[in-house]
């Protein structure tokens, strides 16, 4: 199937490892022109070289100027940005107790702010071409609040909530703006050293295994997702065949939260 995205111009927020990554995989896969952003220099080169993505941006997104000039750079090395996917994000395991001032803010910058910023970067190019895709990663925790991650979970309800106010504001100007709600995903964010995986065995006092064979069982399909899966539903709302679909928040989550919509 043909989903229309050659020669589109994708750019990909946190696409150096995980689902961003995979995400820009599989554009590039259907011939759109990639852009891979991330913090580290050196990664986002090697992001850029293993999806064969059309430019590589470092940045940190949370400091306030940096998704404006990613798109900046975006639109004038590749003329234009038609897809926006903001993916980056961080997650951790604390209880609402713990949690500072300094902390909300440091989250809310790069979940919520980062997203905000970019989307107002590409809105004038869209509007002056008549249309455009946004896809932002929200998550479960957007939908059903994660307790042991409240921070996480009060910025992915503003991404759920952002991504039907651009969709309604500009459905008239052509642009589409969509939501994704992954559950727990086999990617670093787990998996990685100190990543969340980690941070739920030293707060339970289980094991690393215990907590990801914990989390597995929780959903109906018994295991997390495999990056490419939740991918595959945010390129799809990239492309012509989501050419209907606006203001949505596509559970791409194993049946994680018990809700029909």
């Amino acid at each position: 199937m043909d989903l229309g995205l050659r020669d589109r111009v994708c750019v990909v927020t946190g696409s150096t490892a995980g689902i961003g990554l995979e995400t820009a995989r599989l554009l590039a896969a259907e011939g759109a022109a990639v852009v891979v952003s991330g913090r580290d220099p050196e990664r986002v080169e090697t992001a850029r070289a293993e999806v064969g993505a059309a430019l590589g941006v470092h940045g940190d997104l949370a400091e306030p100027a940096r998704p404006r000039e990613l798109v900046r750079q975006a639109e004038a090395e590749l003329g234009r940005v038609d897809c926006l996917v903001n993916n980056v994000g961080v997650a951790y395991q604390r209880s609402f107790e713990d949690l500072t001032d300094e902390d909300w803010e440091a989250v809310w910058q790069l979940n919520v702010m980062s997203y905000v910023r970019a989307i107002q970067a590409v809105l004038p190019g869209m509007r002056s071409r008549g249309g455009g895709r946004i896809v932002n990663v929200s998550s479960t925790a957007g939908k059903r609040p994660s307790t042991g991650m409240p921070d996480y979970s009060v910025t992915k309800a503003a991404v759920l909530s952002l991504s039907r106010l651009v969709a309604d504001v500009y459905a008239k100007d052509g642009i589409l703006c969509n939501a994704v709600t992954p559950g727990p995903t086999a990617s670093p964010a787990w998996l990685a050293a100190g990543g969340l995986a980690d941070q739920g065995a030293e707060r339970s006092g289980k094991s690393r295994e215990e907590v990801l064979e914990g989390v597995a069982r929780g959903r109906p399909l018994g295991r997390l997702a495999a990056p490419e899966e939740i991918a595959a539903v945010i390129v799809f709302l990239c492309s012509d065949r989501a050419s209907y679909v606006t203001g949505s928040a596509w559970s791409a989550d194993g049946g994680t939260v018990p809700i029909i919509i």
